[in-house]
C-alpha cells in the first residue's frame, strides 16, 4: 500500500506539472500498465481529487483548473534522495550549480522536523557516492557556465578547439544542443556551422569559448538525450581473446562486468573474451600482466604483442633477461574506452 500511496502523490505532482498527460505517458513516468494508470485515477476520483478526462485521440487526463495539493511532509527516504541528489550535482557540476544546491538544502533543512533531519543526516553518513569526477574540472567550470547559459538562451558559441587528432586549434562556431557527462569527462553536442553536421566536442579541449548574440532554432524533432546515447556508443569490431594464468585469474575474473565471456581451466587459468575499438590498448592491456597473459586472438594483437615484447627486450640490451615472477603484475580491469 505504501507503494501505491507514494505512485498516487506522484501522480498528482505529475498532472500538476503540465495540463494534459495521455494514459500511456503517465504508465511509462510510473512504470505500471495503462490498465494500473486508469486504477489510480478512478483512486483519486473517489478521494475528492478533482480529476478530468477526456477521451479520443487527443483527450487524456488533467487536474481541474486551479487545484493545487496541499504542501508535502517527506518522508526520510524522500529527504534523503534530495539532500543526496543535491550533492551529487555539485559533485559533477561543481560551481556552476553550487549556489542552488545551498539554497535547496538549506531550505530542507529549515522546513525538515529536527527528529527527521537528524535520521536524514545519519543515513547520508553510511550511503556514499563517490568516484564521478575522473578528473578535477574546476578549471573548465567558466566554460561549462557559458555552454549551459548558451544552451538555455539558445545562443549560438564560437570555440578554438583542439582535436584528439589534429592538435592545432579549430575554430568552430556551434549551435550547442546539450551537455553530458560520460566516463568521466563534459561533452557539449550541437550543429557545427564549419563541418555542417552535427559534432561532440569535449569541453577539456576547448581553449576559448565565445557566447555569440547570434541566436539558433533547434530542430523540434531533435532529441538531445537519443542523439548523445547514440553517438556515446562506440562500436567494439575487435574480439579479444587472452589466457591468464593461475597467479592472477581470480583478480581478473572479479571484473567480471567487462568481460563477454569467461572460460575456466583445470589448472586455475581462465581465459576472458572482450570487444574493443583499440588494438594498441589491448595490446599494452596485456603486456601490463607480463608473463601471466598471452593472447590468443586476433593474429594482429598477437602479432603486436610479440613485436613490442621483442622491442622492450631490445631496449634492454637483448639476449636473455630474468623474467619477473607474474605475482608482480597488478591486476587492472579493462580501460572503458572498448
Amino acid at each position: 500500500m505504501a507503494n501505491v500511496a507514494t505512485r498516487l502523490l506522484s501522480l498528482i505532482m505529475m498532472l500538476q506539472s503540465r495540463p494534459s498527460w495521455k494514459a500511456g505517458e503517465l504508465a511509462s513516468e510510473l512504470n505500471v500498465s495503462e490498465r494500473t494508470v486508469h486504477r489510480y485515477m478512478a483512486m483519486l476520483d473517489e478521494i475528492g481529487i478533482p480529476i478530468y478526462s477526456e477521451r479520443g485521440r487527443y483527450g487524456g487526463f488533467s487536474l481541474v483548473r486551479g487545484y493545487k495539493l496541499p504542501p508535502l511532509i517527506f518522508t526520510a527516504e524522500e529527504a534523503t534522495v534530495l539532500y543526496m541528489g543535491a550533492n551529487l550535482v555539485r559533485d559533477v557540476w561543481g560551481q556552476t550549480y553550487g549556489d542552488a544546491v545551498t539554497a535547496v538544502t538549506a531550505k530542507l533543512d529549515n522546513v525538515l522536523p529536527d527528529d527527521l533531519r537528524a535520521e536524514v543526516a545519519q543515513v547520508q553518513q553510511s550511503l556514499v557516492v563517490g568516484g564521478l569526477t575522473a578528473r578535477d574540472y574546476r578549471p573548465w567550470e567558466a566554460t561549462i557556465h557559458a555552454l549551459r547559459q548558451c544552451i538555455t538562451e539558445r545562443r549560438c558559441v564560437r570555440l578554438a578547439y583542439s582535436g584528439i587528432v589534429r592538435r592545432e586549434e579549430t575554430g568552430h562556431v556551434i549551435e550547442p544542443y546539450g551537455l553530458a557527462f560520460q566516463w568521466g569527462q563534459w561533452y557539449v553536442a550541437g550543429y557545427c556551422r564549419l563541418r555542417q553536421d552535427m559534432r561532440t566536442f569535449r569541453v577539456d579541449r576547448i581553449q576559448q569559448i565565445e557566447p555569440l548574440a547570434e541566436r539558433f532554432v533547434m530542430p523540434h524533432e531533435f532529441d538531445v538525450r537519443e542523439y548523445l546515447q547514440r553517438a556515446m556508443q562506440y562500436e567494439s569490431p575487435h574480439q579479444i581473446v587472452v589466457r591468464m594464468d593461475a597467479c592472477v585469474a581470480q583478480s581478473v575474473a572479479e571484473w567480471d562486468s567487462n568481460w563477454l565471456t569467461v572460460t575456466d581451466h583445470d589448472d586455475g587459468s581462465i581465459t576472458v573474451r572482450f570487444g574493443t575499438a583499440n588494438l594498441d590498448w589491448a595490446t599494452g592491456w596485456v603486456l601490463s600482466y607480463g608473463p601471466a597473459a598471452m593472447a590468443l586472438e586476433p593474429p594482429e594483437l598477437v602479432e603486436r604483442v610479440r613485436a613490442a615484447a621483442e622491442g622492450v627486450l631490445h631496449r634492454y640490451g637483448g639476449g636473455s633477461v630474468d623474467q619477473q615472477a607474474p605475482e608482480a603484475f597488478q591486476a587492472k580491469p579493462p580501460a572503458a574506452t572498448f
